[in-house]
């Protein structure tokens, strides 16, 4: 638990600062962020075949390339260049003909590679845009991811019976679930109400609060669907007692997507 504390603190100690300080800093940090996802995704999955390194090396700059689209605008910019995104499928797919080894290199490969790239890409580029944007709504986010894992983790230690989902995450309870909610929605949609627009309906606040705490831990399921479907507790380990990025992010990634959803009203 202690290094788990610690860890958490020199987490803390880093993200903090730069996201206070923000622009080209931020980006450089959340793009090697997004590398560092990109890479514990593919090698978990290379635990059961790996990538041609060529293929693996031209993901990751497709990562770098979207996790960095429109970087420096401080305007909520959320669309992508369709002629890369074009370009990039096919340089997937096309050395499956010049590969022509379906054990080296197939369908499956191109696939994972560019789900994987516009996945982590796209999720890392808009928690830069929303900092740019405006600093009080990506920590409106992270207020709704850390307060609802925290007390969703108190929650269900304390008073955790009947388990969410035994086969993803045997820790889980739905008493963890409703006590995360509730405390990371009350948290969030008073910082809303507080600090980004006081004008706002509180109810629709909250409603809208309420759906995001959900999908945050629905993500974070969805990554432990992940873990299990390799036989791997961890995504790597990085960070000491917390795994690694993915393991930190996979509440706020489904989060930051959510989120765009709803950007247009709020």
């Amino acid at each position: 638990m202690k290094k788990r504390v610690l860890a958490a603190i020199v987490m803390i100690a880093i993200f903090v600062p730069l996201l206070l300080i923000g622009g080209k800093t931020f980006a450089i940090f959340m793009t090697l962020l997004a590398l560092l996802g990109l890479y514990e995704l593919l090698h978990i999955r290379e635990s059961r075949k790996e990538f041609p390194f060529l293929m693996k090396m031209f993901a990751y700059v497709m990562v770098v390339f979207f996790a960095l689209s429109h970087f420096d605008s401080i305007e909520f910019i959320y669309t992508m260049d369709y002629r890369v995104v074009a370009f990039m499928i096919f340089a997937f797919l096309s050395p499956m003909v010049f590969i022509h080894d379906y054990k080296k290199y197939n369908l499956n490969d191109a696939l994972f590679l560019i789900g994987s790239v516009l996945f982590i890409g796209l999720s890392f580029n808009l928690l830069i845009i929303c900092r740019n944007y405006d600093i009080m709504y990506i920590i409106y986010l992270l207020l709704i991811t850390t307060i609802t894992d925290t007390f969703a983790l108190f929650t269900g230690m304390l008073v955790g019976k009947h388990k969410l989902c035994p086969k993803v995450s045997p820790k889980k309870t739905i008493e963890g679930l409703i006590g995360g909610t509730v405390a990371g929605s009350f948290v969030a949609t008073a910082f809303y109400i507080t600090a980004i627009d006081p004008s706002m309906s509180l109810t629709f606040v909250a409603i809208v609060t309420v759906i995001l705490s959900l999908l945050g831990q629905l993500g974070d399921l969805v990554f432990s669907s992940i873990k299990r479907y390799y036989g791997k507790k961890d995504f790597s380990n990085l960070i000491p007692e917390h795994g690694g990025i993915l393991d930190r992010f996979d509440s706020l990634i489904f989060v930051v997507l959510a989120f765009i959803i709803f950007s247009s009203v709020l």
